[in-house]
């Protein structure tokens, strides 16, 4: 059973660069959704947990990834009728592990993307979160910065 909104988690969802510029991206099947979708590595916070830590943690056992460098790119309403937010970051200064994933996670595979392709990607409606978009964007556009 859902979660009623005002007993949402906050979560922290992570645009992972490495030193070519590409970018770390999951792919899942979602039946419920039709199909297969993209999707940034995060998840919701533990109890008692910080954001940053919450995207620490999520990077390392979804994408096997640890980061040296950690940029906020904001924290935003997961819905309108909910306290909880998702915090973006992007993380930088990558080094590669494996993937720690659950049982319900076992279908995730990584792939790397340039920024430009994960961003068209987006664009096509290939993620099914709204979180990773719009990390994406934050992130590319502190690249240009």
């Amino acid at each position: 059973m859902d979660a009623h909104p005002e007993e949402m988690r906050s979560a922290a969802v992570v645009v992972a660069r490495d030193g070519n510029g590409l970018v770390a991206l999951l792919t899942s099947r979602f039946p419920r959704h039709g199909g297969d979708f993209l999707f940034l590595p995060g998840g919701r916070m533990e109890p008692g947990e910080d954001p940053e830590t919450c995207a620490c943690r999520e990077l390392r056992e979804e994408a096997g990834v640890t980061a040296t460098s950690w940029r906020p790119l904001g924290a935003y309403a997961i819905t309108l009728g909910a306290t909880a937010r998702v915090h973006l970051y992007l993380a930088e200064g990558l080094s590669l592990g494996p993937q720690e994933l659950e049982p319900s996670e076992a279908d995730f595979k990584l792939t790397w993307w340039p920024m430009a392709d994960a961003i068209s990607a987006a664009t096509e409606g290939r993620f099914l979160l709204q979180g990773g978009p719009l990390a994406l964007l934050l992130a590319d556009r502190t690249a240009q910065a």
